[in-house]
């Protein structure tokens, strides 16, 4: 082992909470070392979610405002003002992977940031239930690294560093009772019409929602890497399930069709209704896999990720992977699949120049929900929602001493568990854009803050509730809590306290300065909130 690496703050995650906790800190002068596991810097934003999780545009700002309008300026200088590239990236909110990764390292130059990638976590060090240092090893030359700093930040999505540190943790879905909440535990949800489903029994598990890769495809043929064989393993019957879905109608379009869901009307009532594609600039797209059909084979694929070691993940991970690549590789080939949509479905192709080390694959599994952490304040369904019926009267939002960013987006869990006898409506756990009760709602400092280990803040895996997580886990609100980290985590060295000490004014009013939104005023009314869905 090396000699020990001091710096004031150390991240653990590079993704775009822990990039926005770096610059934050950076900014105000703190040394900041950054580490990934990866070899790419920005989580799922530079992994193939190419559009940003956001409904009301002007509740999020501060340094992920900065990257929208650095994205949108990218656009101007590669593209004509007027054209169909610079309309497509939606004022930067929409974005190809390549793009967002080279403005998210623009926004990391700066002397005081270090970073490490390729780096992973091996143990913690704790003193008087305060973390102190992290060993970490060089993944390509296997040597490691005793690193000391006065703050740290787990931005990781699976909460490793809290985790080894010792702080406790949730994993999975509270009961229903646990905390009132009734969307919580075991659940069948009509998403179409709104309504608890018989088998809903509220009941608390490990289970986790379902976990994929987004990809983003490409509809240029002169950039396609275009698959000329199926991945490892392939199974057809894998995915056999969506000729039934297909008969069924359930491959239609919704109810409700609304701008920024993925919906692409020449797609409904075929294969290709698998996915959820978005058009991304440079004849990109952005690419979901939809959820909604009983035959989506991806829930229980993750079960035994979170709490594996490093070669477990890796092989959940290349499962994921490949149950992927095989649906395109069904999509486009399968001799059953009548030829017209198999003709659409050939539309769409790995993008050449896109994750060029990495076989045109995102670097970065989709980890919608790990561990939770145990913190100072639970936030719950009860605070993100408005709901009568349900005695969740909240038409107000509860105002909180500690607020530093504000959450909006629609509660939304992939399923939980694969297809069960009796299904026929909807998958169990499935929540899908719970936008008729969700909120804009205040998010306290606390949800970062664990309850019994000091010197480390948590603005990803934050102590939520099943539910309430399904709803902050999205980048831009974690870029708002990774900046809100990074400025507490130099606030904490600046007062030589405990980050649940620090002066919470002092955070709020530096939060303000930069631009960063901490409350809403419904009636309210912006250029920006009458921008198109995304």
């Amino acid at each position: 082992m090396s000699a020990i690496l001091q710096t004031d703050i150390v991240i653990l995650g590079g993704t775009p909470a822990g990039i926005a906790a770096a610059i934050a800190a950076a900014r105000l002068g703190r040394s900041v070392l950054l580490i990934e596991p990866q070899s790419h810097l920005g989580g799922m934003s530079t992994s193939g979610l190419g559009k940003s999780d956001v409904e009301r545009r002007h509740l999020i700002g501060g340094l992920f405002q900065e990257f929208t309008q650095r994205i949108h300026q990218y656009y101007l200088d590669h593209y004509e003002p007027e054209s169909k590239d610079v309309s497509l990236c939606q004022n930067g909110y929409y974005f190809e992977p390549s793009v967002a990764e080279t403005v998210f390292h623009d926004m990391l130059e700066h002397p005081q940031i270090k970073i490490l990638t390729k780096h992973r976590l091996v143990s913690a060090t704790t003193s008087e239930n305060r973390l102190i240092a992290i060993e970490i090893i060089d993944t390509t030359a296997g040597t490691s690294q005793a690193v000391r700093a006065q703050t740290f930040i787990d931005a990781t999505y699976e909460g490793d560093l809290f985790a080894a540190a010792g702080a406790d943790f949730r994993l999975g879905r509270e009961s229903r009772n646990e905390f009132n909440e009734p969307h919580a535990g075991q659940i069948y949800f009509d998403y179409q019409r709104q309504q608890f489903l018989p088998g809903s029994t509220g009941a608390g598990d490990d289970r986790l929602p379902a976990y994929t890769y987004r990809l983003c495809l490409t509809t240029d043929p002169a950039n396609a890497a275009q698959l000329t064989e199926p991945p490892p393993d392939y199974d057809r019957s894998h995915y056999l399930g969506y000729f039934e879905d297909l008969a069924a109608g359930r491959l239609a379009g919704p109810l409700q069709l609304k701008p920024g869901r993925g919906y692409e009307p020449a797609h409904f009532n075929t294969m290709v209704r698998a996915f959820s594609i978005t058009p991304l600039p440079n004849r990109k797209t952005d690419v979901n896999i939809n959820p909604r059909p009983l035959g989506f084979p991806f829930p229980e694929l993750n079960r035994g990720y979170v709490m594996g070691d490093t070669a477990t993940r890796l092989a959940i991970s290349t499962n994921i992977r490949n149950r992927t690549l095989g649906l395109l590789w069904f999509l486009q080939n399968d001799k059953q699949i009548p030829p017209a949509q198999r003709e659409i479905a050939c539309q769409y192709h790995l993008p050449s120049d896109e994750f060029t080390d990495n076989d045109h694959f995102p670097w970065q599994l989709y980890i919608r929900e790990a561990r939770r952490l145990k913190g100072e304040f639970t936030l719950t369904e009860r605070q993100i929602t408005h709901q009568p019926e349900q005695g969740i009267n909240q038409s107000e939002i509860e105002a909180f001493p500690d607020t530093i960013a504000i959450g909006e987006f629609p509660i939304d869990s992939f399923p939980c568990q694969t297809r069960q006898p009796g299904d026929t409506i909807v998958l169990e756990g499935y929540l899908g854009m719970l936008d008729q009760i969700t909120r804009p709602y205040e998010i306290p400092y606390r949800i970062m803050i664990p309850q019994t280990i000091d010197g480390l803040i948590v603005p990803v895996a934050a102590s939520t509730t099943h539910v309430a997580f399904s709803s902050i886990r999205m980048e831009p609100t974690w870029m708002a809590l990774g900046q809100a980290a990074g400025i507490a985590a130099h606030l904490a060295i600046q007062a030589q306290c405990a980050p649940r000490n620090i002066p919470i004014n002092e955070l709020q009013q530096q939060l303000a300065r930069v631009g960063q939104i901490l409350k809403h005023h419904p009636a309210s009314t912006s250029s920006s909130a009458k921008e198109p869905l995304s």
